[in-house]
Parts: structure tokens; C-alpha cells; sequence
């Protein structure tokens, strides 16, 4: 055994020492009962960490060659690392997840851009994406994918780590938990954002064309997964909110786990400026098609959503809603209730600052869990699309800290 092996091994025992810990059926019962609309107190989670300038004490630096085994040594040492430092409500999975292969075939076009780095290893990015969807015959190229199951490299990756790890730590093979339709991120990529919102204007044909093209697809892969047996019933976050709940049972019937056993997750952050109308018509009547097919849905990401309520709600089966720095929390709290899960998002730009203003962090979350408070609402907090720390992780760290004092006082 070479010491690379070795060390995935201690780095396995670790975690699972972890992972049995009794705190994590707390966890799993204050998660539930945020999205089973019944909360004990708001849930406290951090996702999307910029780990490039996280690596203190070498905690994060690789030594595996194998790119399985190396992906299952990053994937131990993030855990690992955050569980640490800074795990708000986190919750570990008592096993090593091996993820069903699914390989999903061209569909007639592919993202042409331009990439500036600013940080070797970084992968924030800037982009420049060049239009490919700019005439009704570039729409026309659009075709369903072939969508497969990888079934034999998928099992061999499970036998892999199984050799290595299986003694130390479970190891399943997991299927796909939700459905993510974001059909407007996707038109950014293929055509860039200027182009994409002029047409909502000078040819919104046009863009009626490109959604109906991507709804179909987004449909024919929610076909082709259950088809498949895609989908697992074993759900833990969501675009890097809680998702466990009692609403979607296990399932336990014959056959493949179906779209009413997932939750669907559905956003158009690239409509942010547009009039709710628009985004009823743009975005919320297709995802009726897609995660409102879904026994739960979770919508939006980043685009501000508070005077938008009752345009959103009109997705089937809706739970949760994204509310971010960038919209009033305050007016999206009175809109929302007790109905749905108010998922807050406080802004990343606190920790991307050499040293944290903590009486500012604190001014936010006070704001954030009063109005909450005062209107009834079950909420998650997030801290999410982190770009960076000014490479000092204590910011990170005593954000959660904070965080976590103010919600357990809540």
C-alpha cells in the first residue's frame, strides 16, 4: 500500500468518525423542519467556496494521481476542512457517494467564448459569449440529445474506491436527487447577454423559438432519467440549500424513482430587470413544464425576487424561494409568510473584504432575522457564490460564527 492510499484511508476514517457523530440527527430534524414548514429556528449554511485560497496548513493540498480516488481525496478533505472551520448546520452523509455516469449527447450547438483569468487555479472567471442562436435557422439546430447510463464505468469506479475504502467507510452509488431547469442561464452562455435581452423586446418570437427548443429538452432528459432509473430519493441540499423534508417519501414502490419523488429547481437570473409579466411569460409558464413537474421546486438564484412573489408562486408544488442581497428582504418576508421556505442569501461581498466588518455582518443578519421573525417565516440562511476572501479564510470562519450565534438566539 503506497503512502497516497494511506493517506485517503486516515482521510476516510476521519470523516466517517465525523459523519457518525450524534449532532448530524439534530441537524437533519432542524433542516426538516425548516422545509417542512415548521421550523425550529432558521438554518445556517456556506457553499460555493472560493478553496483556492482556503488551503491553510496544506489541509487541502492533493497526493492521490488516480482521478478517481484523487476526486474522492478532494472530495474528504473539503468536508473535512469545513466541518472544521466553519459547518453551520451542515450535515455529513454517513457514506461515500460513486455518482451514476450520465452522458448526454450534443444537441446541435456548443458555448463559444472568450475566457479571461485573473487567478491561476481560480475558476472565477470572465466570460465573452459569442451569439450562436442569433437567426430561426441557428434555433433550428437545436435536437434532442441522446441521453445514457454509463452503467459499466460507473460500477467500476464503485469497485475502485470499494478496494481502496469499502472497509472503512460505505460506499453507494448515488443517482441524481433533483431536477435543475435553468433555461435562461443556458441562453447566456449560447448568446450572450445583450442579444438575449434585446430580443425580449425587438423579437420576442424569437426567444419564444429558443425556449421552446431548451423546455423540450429539459423535458426530454427528465423522461430519459426516470426512463433510466436516474433519480434517487436521498436528498441532503439543492443548490446549496437544505432539502430534506417529509413531504417527499422514500421511495418504495416497483419501478424507477419518478419526478414526484425529487425536488425541481428552477431560476432566470438574466431577467432580473424585467417586469413580472415578462418573466411569467419568459420563464414561469415553461417551467411549468419542467420542475413544476417536480413534488417540490425550489426558484431562483440571484436575481432579486421580492416583488415577484406572486408571479413565482404560480409554479405547481412551489416550497422554497431565493431571496438575495439583492432584493428587500423586508418586502419579500410580508410576501412570502409561513407559505414558503424563505431561503435568504446574505451578501458574499462581507467576507471578500482583508478583514470582516463584523458589526456591519451582524446589521445584516439582524435585518434579515427580524424581518423574518416578525412575519412568520421559516428560513434558511446561506452564504453562497463566494468569489473570494481576499485569501484570508478567517473571514469565512468568523462570519459562521457569527451567524450561528445570532440564529441559535433567534
Amino acid at each position: 500500500m503506497n503512502q497516497s492510499i494511506r493517506t485517503l484511508r486516515e482521510l476516510a476514517k476521519t470523516y466517517y468518525a465525523y459523519a457518525q457523530e450524534d449532532r448530524h440527527q439534530e441537524k437533519l430534524k432542524l433542516h426538516q423542519s425548516v422545509n417542512d414548514l415548521n421550523a425550529i429556528r432558521p438554518v445556517v449554511l456556506l457553499d460555493e467556496i472560493p478553496w483556492v485560497e482556503m488551503n491553510m496548513n496544506h489541509e487541502l493540498t492533493l497526493v492521490c494521481e488516480d482521478p478517481v480516488l484523487r476526486a474522492c481525496e478532494d472530495y474528504l478533505r473539503k468536508k473535512i476542512f469545513q466541518y472544521k472551520y466553519f459547518p453551520g448546520d451542515m450535515v455529513l452523509k454517513p457514506y461515500l457517494p460513486i455518482h451514476k455516469i450520465i452522458v448526454e449527447g450534443d444537441f446541435g450547438i456548443r458555448v463559444q467564448e472568450d475566457i479571461i483569468e485573473t487567478e491561476q487555479g481560480n475558476h472565477i472567471v470572465s466570460h465573452e459569449y459569442h451569439d450562436q442562436l442569433a437567426t430561426d435557422e441557428d434555433v433550428e439546430n437545436i435536437t434532442l440529445p441522446e441521453i445514457t447510463y454509463n452503467q459499466q464505468e460507473t460500477m467500476r469506479r464503485y469497485q475502485l474506491v470499494g478496494d481502496v475504502l469499502g472497509d472503512i467507510i460505505p460506499i453507494k452509488i448515488k443517482g441524481r436527487d433533483h431536477m435543475s431547469v435553468v433555461t435562461w442561464d443556458d441562453i447566456s452562455r449560447y448568446r450572450g447577454v445583450t442579444p438575449l435581452l434585446m430580443d425580449l423586446l425587438d423579437r420576442p418570437e424569437h426567444s419564444h423559438k429558443i425556449l421552446r427548443k431548451l423546455t423540450d429538452i429539459a423535458r426530454h432528459k427528465l423522461e430519459r432519467y426516470e426512463e433510466l432509473g436516474l433519480f434517487d430519493t436521498d436528498p441532503l441540499s439543492l443548490h446549496c440549500t437544505p432539502i430534506v423534508n417529509s413531504t417527499l417519501k422514500p421511495h418504495e414502490e416497483e419501478g424507477n424513482v419518478t419526478r414526484k419523488n425529487i425536488w425541481g429547481r428552477g431560476a432566470a437570473q438574466i431577467l432580473a430587470s424585467v417586469s413580472g409579466v415578462m418573466r411569467d411569460e419568459f420563464d414561469i409558464s415553461y417551467m411549468q413544464e419542467t420542475v413544476g413537474q417536480c413534488g417540490l421546486v425550489y426558484y431562483g438564484c440571484c436575481e432579486p425576487l421580492d416583488k415577484m412573489i406572486d408571479v413565482v408562486e404560480k409554479i405547481h408544488n412551489l416550497r422554497k424561494i431565493s431571496i438575495t442581497p439583492w432584493a428587500d428582504v423586508d418586502i419579500a418576508a410580508e410576501a412570502i409568510g409561513s407559505q414558503y421556505v424563505l431561503s435568504s442569501k446574505p451578501n458574499p461581498s462581507s467576507v471578500a473584504v482583508p478583514i470582516l466588518n463584523e458589526d456591519g455582518l451582524r446589521k445584516e443578519l439582524k435585518r434579515i432575522l427580524n424581518a423574518g421573525k416578525r412575519n412568520g417565516c421559516h428560513m434558511d440562511i446561506v452564504l453562497k457564490d463566494i468569489s473570494t476572501t481576499s485569501h484570508n479564510p478567517q473571514n469565512i470562519i468568523r462570519w459562521e460564527q457569527i451567524a450561528m450565534e445570532m440564529v441559535q438566539n433567534y
